[in-house]
């Protein structure tokens, strides 16, 4: 049941995603149409353009008009679903459509493997706590946290992908899952880590809690008293790093399906930075920007569902 101080705090935060995403686009709107630099001229390659032609072509994409009138009318846009037109006259929203397909799957790969393996090792450590095992998991989830993912990415396609044999070295054609696997696990380690100590943090804390002690006291079965009373509590800054944690992946996929040459989103973006395609660049800036305030908006509500205690605050 929704009660008036929870739809209150949600317009609350509603209202303050709306100006984060206003301020955040703008800049965005205004670094990319800044840039030195001639798009349109660009567009002849070796064949220069007439003058008469670039007026035109100006003029068509507004690029004759300040950038803040720009920026109003690409807004005006996004209120019909347009995210704008490419310099080479093909649709922003035609092309996210064909790339996110890739992009949503392998970042969904990798969060997955952030969930199952990041709290399955945090739980493992924090009920092994002292032991090798916990010390190992620390120890792997620093070391592996700190390598660049492009050395990471490189090195697993070599050992799995060239020498192995067990995963494609690149590209899409195998499918879900043989194509995603090695490029999801690259990316999940990044997040793994980080998930794993929070998840242990928390346990070990829940562990020493007073209503730990208890339920343990009034003959609760041990099963029981870490899968209801101290997981359940322990997983609430774990949700909220794995809830923002899916905005990222979701546009942080960039180097990855460069490396394992995935026809993404984020190799989108990189050509059109490359091609100076300033619209394809907000555009695509612009939905994932979209996605990372609304993934932020749910870890929120999800707050009050893991804790009641938020819901009455």
């Amino acid at each position: 049941m929704i009660t008036g101080r929870t739809a209150l705090r949600v317009g609350q935060r509603l209202l303050g995603l709306v100006v984060v995403f206003l301020g955040v686009t703008f800049v965005i709107y205004l670094m990319v149409f800044s840039l030195p630099g001639d798009p349109i001229r660009a567009l002849g390659g070796d064949r220069p353009l007439t003058e008469t032609v670039i007026a035109n072509l100006r003029a068509e994409y507004h690029l004759d008009e300040p950038v803040g009138e720009q920026y109003l009318r690409f807004l005006g846009g996004l209120l019909h679903g347009d995210l704008g037109t490419s310099f080479t006259g093909r649709s922003v929203t035609e092309q996210l459509r064909e790339r996110w397909p890739v992009t949503i799957v392998l970042a969904l790969t990798a969060w997955v493997f952030e969930i199952v393996l990041g709290v399955g090792l945090g739980i493992l450590a924090a009920l092994r706590r002292g032991t090798v095992i916990d010390k190992g998991v620390l120890a792997a989830t620093i070391v592996l946290s700190a390598i660049p993912v492009f050395v990471l990415g490189s090195v697993a396609q070599l050992v799995f992908g060239v020498r192995l044999g067990w995963f494609p070295v690149a590209g899409s054609r195998e499918g879900w899952p043989i194509s995603f696997i090695l490029p999801g696990l690259v990316i999940a380690v990044f997040g793994l880590a980080s998930v794993s100590r929070l998840t242990r943090g928390s346990m070990l804390e829940g562990l020493g809690a007073d209503y730990v002690r208890t339920a343990r006291s009034l003959g609760v079965p041990p099963r029981r008293v870490v899968g209801v009373h101290v997981l359940r509590n322990s997983l609430i800054p774990t949700v909220t790093y794995l809830g923002t944690d899916l905005g990222y992946l979701l546009g942080g996929t960039v180097i990855v399906e460069g490396i394992f040459n995935l026809p993404g989103v984020g190799n989108l973006l990189v050509t059109s930075i490359r091609a100076h395609e300033g619209p394809t660049v907000v555009g695509i800036s612009t939905a994932l920007i979209v996605i990372f305030l609304l993934t932020s908006l749910l870890v929120d509500l999800a707050h009050g569902l893991l804790d009641p205690r938020i819901r009455r605050g």
